[in-house]
């Protein structure tokens, strides 16, 4: 017999708004569990401050405590104890995990068009309310017209699967409005035809500066780049990660010291799946002045331990730079305009970061700076994907996009934000 599903997620909630929560995870493991339930809590906005993980590689055993942000009621407790559910193997039907993991249907992509007038906010405004609704932005196409309107192109996924229905595309629609107000000239919504391929196929170029600058994988050559790190973040890095082989008869350890930020916990569970490490034991410390202390007692692939010098070599380096670099920001000149440009690396499973969009437009909506245009593609590299963010940014009397101090403002900011901080 196994667990039933009101146990294997636990969920305890601070007696009062804003304290800290403790959510449990006690179910059969499976490849990437750790990351795939930090993409969820990152995904809901909750933030990390200490965990635990154990396995024996058949059941797993997980603990984190979290601070909640002001937007997680009780409905969306309950949301993410169900999207949290939905990743964890069932205990009855483990043995046939991996049979029907492989059956899934890929998620029906849905177009979202409207037409309304512009405002300072409004992109952010709208990808608020397809924040608390659940739904993904998996593309998006955002044109500004010469009379002040805006045509808005968002390819969503449904993580609720029920946008088919009336009743959730009325919610979304009641949702908007209450947004867009009259503004609103137009909107639909549909399921994604022949655009949705055009606009993937159709991806934008960068130029070559702009490429070497999103997707160096060399910490020596970010560090040479202009906006890699402001004065004030220097102190990333000063991140270190050590390997120890003598502590564990049959573990590796790595033992991780940085500055803590947004997603951490995730981005290292990201780089272990995609780099074929197990975790078998995990402690994630609370940030003491600012930094982090992780310990990880991890296997190969194959069950054993890390003992290849030139596989540590190449472990610790990846690790530092998604520690330093999870999301490179950059702003640069495209003849007369000004674009901000974002990039993160993509799971080696496709799924890319949660939450950029939404932190992105905060953040420029806070500086008061409007969003001409904008869109998200997909950009391979040799060893890999990235997501990539593209926003032509408004010039305004208020923050005058000439200045190389109001560029610099606006790509701390940015990164402030991407980064938590």
């Amino acid at each position: 017999m196994g667990l039933p599903n009101d146990d294997v997620v636990l969920i305890e909630k601070g007696k009062k708004p804003g304290e800290t929560c403790v959510i449990t995870i006690n179910c059969p493991d499976k490849t990437g569990l750790g990351c795939d339930l930090c993409r969820i809590i990152l995904e809901f906005g909750l933030y990390i401050t200490k965990g635990d993980v154990s396995t024996d590689g058949r059941w797993c055993y997980i603990v984190l405590w979290v601070i909640p942000d002001s937007t997680m009621t009780d409905e969306r407790w309950a949301s993410l104890e169900e999207r949290l559910l939905s990743v964890c193997p069932s205990c009855l039907a483990s043995f046939y995990y991996i049979q029907q993991s492989s059956c899934s249907t890929p998620t029906p992509v849905y177009l979202l068009k409207f037409c309304c007038l512009d405002r300072k906010g409004l992109l952010h405004d709208v990808t608020h309310v397809l924040f608390d609704l659940e739904l993904t932005i998996q593309r998006v196409k955002v044109m500004t017209t010469p009379d002040d309107k805006v045509m808005d192109l968002f390819f969503i996924t449904d993580t609720l699967k029920l946008l088919h229905t009336k009743k959730r595309r009325d919610e979304t629609y009641e949702r908007l409005d209450a947004v867009l107000g009259d503004s609103c000239i137009s909107c639909e919504l549909q399921l994604a035809g022949p655009e949705y391929e055009a606009l993937q196929n159709g991806a934008s170029t960068l130029s070559a500066s702009e490429s070497e600058e999103l997707f160096s994988c060399e910490l020596s050559e970010m560090e040479t780049h202009t906006h890699a790190l402001s004065p004030a973040l220097t102190k990333l890095k000063q991140a270190t990660v050590k390997i120890d082989n003598s502590l564990s008869p049959g573990h590796t350890l790595f033992q991780i010291r940085c500055v803590d930020q947004k997603g951490l916990l995730y981005d290292i569970m990201r780089t272990s799946k995609d780099c074929d490490v197990q975790i078998s034991y995990g402690r994630y410390s609370s940030s003491v002045k600012g930094y982090r202390d992780i310990d990880l007692f991890t296997v190969h692939k194959d069950g054993g331990k890390i003992n290849d010098p030139e596989e540590q070599n190449a472990l610790c380096s990846r690790l530092k730079v998604e520690m330093l670099h999870p999301q490179r920001v950059i702003i640069a000149n495209r003849g007369p305009d000004t674009e901000l440009l974002v990039a993160n690396p993509v799971e080696a499973s496709g799924k890319g970061r949660p939450r950029v969009f939404f932190d992105v437009t905060i953040a420029l909506k806070l500086l008061g700076i409007c969003i001409f245009s904008a869109e998200i593609w997909r950009h391979s590299t040799s060893d890999r994907q990235w997501e990539v963010y593209r926003f032509l940014l408004d010039d305004s009397c208020e923050f005058p996009l000439a200045s190389s101090g109001a560029k610099n403002q606006i790509v701390d900011r940015v990164r402030r934000t991407l980064m938590g901080w």
